[in-house]
């Protein structure tokens, strides 16, 4: 058996690959950004070549730096942006057409059909989730409606669907191998995951044809193995989940009630409700963590669709930044906000709003603003949204959070961190490895080939970096959190159809 866990983290902006050795550490890590698209308002598009060659490059060029080779690799594990859709010709691997990308909204005619045609009631029951631009089942509809003589092909077998897993397993296998797993398959509104099985009723309401699917297995699980040419030898792919869960899964998030929030592009709660998908009352998902041994764990999840794109904006459009992490220094050049509100709604509000007319809105500005209240302003922002989860989530699984366990690129914001544990009132626990998205995929495939024994183990080399503790007293924190509120009803109900 080789010594490394290759895991390839294809995330929404860039794909990074790491190799994990036994002791859960990463050896090597490789990174590359990849281009957005935004063709209109609301709308945001992937290459899918983009996502396999920037994620191809990163694999070769993470064993060039620690100076390995396939041989050294147990096995490689899968963690990806979720929703995000693609259809690919069977034959060629051509995409049909760019991969719409989780954030997009371009399906939200298709959703209010689907509600007015009084669906989404069975959709919510047979698959925890609300009818959303956001999910995947919807931009497959758009794609089979939008492109010239896309559902004719679809229909005769010569499509193929896939969330950004599935995509990445066949082009690996060279085509071989047409799967996903079934925390992945949870996000599609096509799965019931209660018989953990594509449902026909579901597959009708959406009009999408059966033949696309792919087969859905385990988390845990020796797929296929790589394309010979791809790494100099085949290597077993044995691991995928999608990003969040694999993050709850790398964050040894193993018992129920243990929660998670990773802070990337988006940002993402997740509680472990075990052996039993808890019914959301608050607009939460009900959603599936992973299947491991013959058992699926189920979790409550909250989604902010921007977090760190809002630190992205701040460099990119306002140019009041030249590096994501000089956002830090500049919020600390100001000891509050200065009374800004920043609601970075860019496309809609998800849980447990799901505003997908919500537009991105501050208020409070007067001339004293500067730039340093925008940054502080945009930073709590993203706690202020982590925290309508938390709330949220503790009601609807009826439990109390003792702790929130982080992780995801602006979890090593200092600041960001701090204001996070005085709003929520709870200690936060910030990984030592911060990059947990990709451990969990690498243990899930580590697991599949014996690397490690089970997640006693695994719980074992989950260890801590730091911990934030709350400062902020509970009257100021209900009043911050009331202005917040306020906010939020700016922002809601403003794009046009």
């Amino acid at each position: 058996m080789g010594k490394y866990v290759l895991a390839l983290d294809q995330g929404t902006t860039s794909s990074r690959a790491i190799l994990f050795d036994k002791q859960g550490q990463p050896v090597a890590v490789s990174q590359r950004e990849f281009p957005q698209i935004y063709p209109r308002p609301g709308s945001v598009e992937h290459d899918p070549e983009d996502i396999w060659s920037s994620q191809l490059e990163t694999a070769r060029d993470v064993l060039e730096k620690a100076g390995a080779s396939a041989d050294d690799i147990a096995a490689l594990g899968i963690a990806n942006q979720r929703e995000t859709t693609v259809l690919w010709d069977k034959t060629t691997g051509i995409p049909v057409a760019n991969a719409i990308v989780w954030q997009s909204r371009v399906s939200d005619p298709i959703c209010r059909r689907l509600k007015q045609e009084g669906c989404e009631p069975t959709i919510r029951e047979k698959t925890g989730l609300v009818v959303d631009p956001y999910l995947a089942g919807t931009k497959i509809t758009h794609l089979l409606e939008t492109v010239p003589g896309l559902r004719r092909r679809a229909e005769a077998g010569s499509v193929l669907f896939g969330t950004i897993d599935s995509y990445l397993l066949w082009r690996l296998t060279g085509g071989a191998c047409h799967a996903t797993d079934y925390s992945n398959a949870s996000r599609t509104l096509l799965f019931n995951i209660h018989s953990l099985g594509w449902d026909d009723e579901l597959l009708q309401m959406l009009d999408v044809p059966r033949a696309v699917l792919p087969e859905v297995l385990p988390s845990s699980h020796v797929y296929g193995s790589t394309a010979p040419e791809l790494f100099g030898k085949p290597i077993p792919v044995a691991g995928m989940a999608g990003d969040q869960q694999a993050a709850t899964f790398g964050q040894a998030c193993f018992d129920c009630g243990d929660a998670k929030n990773t802070y990337g592009t988006g940002c993402f709660l997740l509680v472990n409700t075990g052996e039993r998908p808890v019914t959301s009352h608050a607009n939460l998902l009900t959603t599936i963590g992973w299947h491991l041994d013959g058992k699926v764990t189920y979790c409550l999840e909250g989604s902010v669709f921007i977090a760190g794109a809002v630190v992205q904006w701040l460099r990119d459009g306002l140019k009041v930044i030249e590096s994501s992490s000089e956002v830090e220094r500049l919020a600390a050049t100001v000891s509050d906000s200065g009374g800004v509100c920043f609601v970075p709604a860019f496309v809609g509000l998800g849980a447990p709003h799901w505003d997908s007319s919500a537009r991105g809105t501050i208020v409070g500005i007067t001339r004293d603003t500067t730039a340093g209240h925008l940054a502080r302003a945009a930073l709590e922002a993203i706690a202020f949204r982590s925290r309508e989860l938390a709330l949220a989530m503790q009601k609807d699984a009826d439990l109390s959070l003792e702790n929130l366990k982080v992780d995801g690129g602006a979890s090593a914001n200092d600041l960001l961190m701090q204001f996070q544990s005085d709003i929520l009132g709870v200690p936060i626990v910030r990984a030592s490895v911060a990059e947990t998205t990709a451990l969990g995929a690498a243990q899930l495939a580590g697991l599949a080939v014996g690397m490690w024994g089970d997640t006693e183990e695994l719980r074992r080399i989950w260890k801590a970096e730091r911990t934030f503790n709350p400062a902020m007293d509970s009257d100021e924190r209900e009043r911050r959190f009331g202005i917040w509120k306020k906010a939020v009803g700016r922002s809601m109900d403003w794009a046009e159809d």
